[in-house]
């Protein structure tokens, strides 16, 4: 009889152990500090003690100009770099540096720079986001084991994160204006610096933006997902179509391919975790679009905390609609002069690979803005431990739009050498539109030959 109130013990301890592992919504008390100690998604609201982090000021959405393509005026565009980190003066820096942007002063020493400017906290999303990110705080919490959501609405279920699943959760469904339809180019450069260009329209749309949403039956998908190819020739008319799920152990991601030379729509289950990039020469995963995208469930997800970093943010100088794409591509990396770099406030998570799971990089170390959630350098491991690739997001707020996103993505091989660039625009037509709309039927294997043209 005492052995099995023993085991009831263990038993009940056990339940309770594996509850507390999936359950993130926090207390209404707790939640309470969002908008007060706390910013509405969950920053520290004020700034650092040495006074170079400033308190969070949201930028208002006239802050600059808009032309006729949509582009920005840069609001900060007067400022002048407080300084520059170079390979020479790097070691005074370090502690403020990720491991693999510390490597890539020593990968280029004589051509990689970071011209560090002014803190200026100015992201800032609309106020129905931040009444459902409140909402979320006390409502949502993780399912099946850590890798879904229930009870969650619009974006950032967890404002107020306790781990670091949850932190990439976090990353994973910040907002990003609801919907997008969005012209931009992909580079993969040579060594010496030469390269050719892969064009994509996109069209991301999450799923309360549908015009057929039902919110009393929201379903488990959380957003929709249409690249099309559109030059070069050779690639032009593919089209790739992803219904991307909250609960991806419950129903994995959904994906198909349309390709325009065999008139075919095909299933595309190596569209996720590290099967190949579109048109990425093999220099990126399905995984590494958006910096990181995806189940988490291959991973174990370590809190580190916060600390503060040199990121880049307010890239507009790296968005001119006057640049050529030849300005911004160089060997390497990047045209640094036009990055623009920030101290500031991220958080800190470690994945590792679990046991018996299969991934090329074994190990990611995630440093996430803590403004906005979103993912500002990711360090990726090879499975002997050694650093190979080096994710950095240019970040950028579309201030008329209130929407915090990208201007760049960049992901460096230290191995080979070489790198892809993904987001520029610069000589495009039309910079993001975020007034798409759409429905369910647009998003539709079916749908894929009507978009697919050679």
């Amino acid at each position: 009889m005492k052995i099995t109130k023993n085991l009831l013990q263990v038993g009940v301890l056990g339940l309770s152990i594996m509850a507390s592992s999936v359950m993130a919504a926090v207390s209404a008390d707790e939640a309470a500090k969002l908008g007060t100690t706390l910013t509405p998604m969950g920053a520290e609201m004020a700034g650092n003690a040495a006074g170079t982090i400033p308190k969070w000021s949201p930028l208002p959405t006239n802050a600059g100009a808009v032309d006729a393509r949509g582009f920005l005026a840069n609001p900060y565009a007067s400022e002048q770099p407080l300084f520059t980190i170079t390979a020479q003066n790097v070691e005074q820096y370090k502690d403020k540096l990720a491991p693999g942007q510390y490597a890539m002063f020593k990968r280029y020493p004589d051509t990689f720079k970071m011209p560090v400017y002014t803190t200026h906290r100015g992201a800032t999303v609309p106020a129905d986001v931040f009444a459902a990110i409140k909402k979320n705080a006390t409502s949502t919490n993780l399912v099946s084991g850590g890798n879904g959501l229930e009870n969650f609405e619009t974006a950032v279920p967890f404002p107020i994160p306790k781990s670091g699943v949850e932190v990439i959760w976090n990353h994973i469904t910040r907002y990003r204006g609801g919907s997008v339809t969005r012209l931009v180019t992909q580079a993969t450069p040579q060594t010496n610096g030469s390269f050719s260009l892969v064009y994509f329209r996109d069209q991301f749309v999450f799923r309360d933006k549908m015009k057929d949403y039902d919110p009393k039956n929201p379903g488990n998908v959380l957003f929709y997902f249409k690249q099309q190819v559109t030059a070069p020739a050779r690639l032009a008319g593919g089209v790739l179509l992803v219904h991307e799920t909250l609960d991806q152990v419950k129903e994995p991601r959904s994906a198909w391919v349309y390709n325009a030379g065999q008139r075919r729509v095909r299933r595309a289950p190596q569209v996720s975790y590290d099967g190949p990039g579109t048109a990425a020469d093999g220099l990126r995963t399905s995984d590494n679009l958006d910096m990181f995208n995806g189940a988490p469930d291959r991973y174990d997800w370590k809190l580190e905390g916060k600390k503060e970093l040199y990121i880049a943010e307010n890239s507009y100088k790296l968005d001119d609609p006057k640049l050529k794409y030849v300005d911004i591509i160089k060997a390497g990396h990047i045209n640094q002069d036009l990055a623009r770099y920030e101290l500031r406030r991220v958080w800190h998570v470690v994945a590792t690979l679990k046991e018996g799971q299969r991934h090329i990089y074994a190990k990611r170390d995630f440093f996430i803005d803590e403004d906005t959630w979103q993912a500002a350098v990711i360090d990726h491991y090879d499975g002997r431990g050694q650093l190979w690739r080096v994710a950095e997001a240019h970040a950028e707020n579309y201030y008329d739009k209130q929407v915090p996103w990208y201007a760049l993505e960049t992901l460096y091989d230290l191995q080979s050498g070489r790198y892809l660039a993904l987001g520029m625009k610069n000589e495009e037509k039309q910079a993001y539109d975020f007034g798409f709309t759409a429905t369910t039927s647009d998003f539709t294997p079916a749908a894929l030959r009507q978009d697919g043209v050679r």
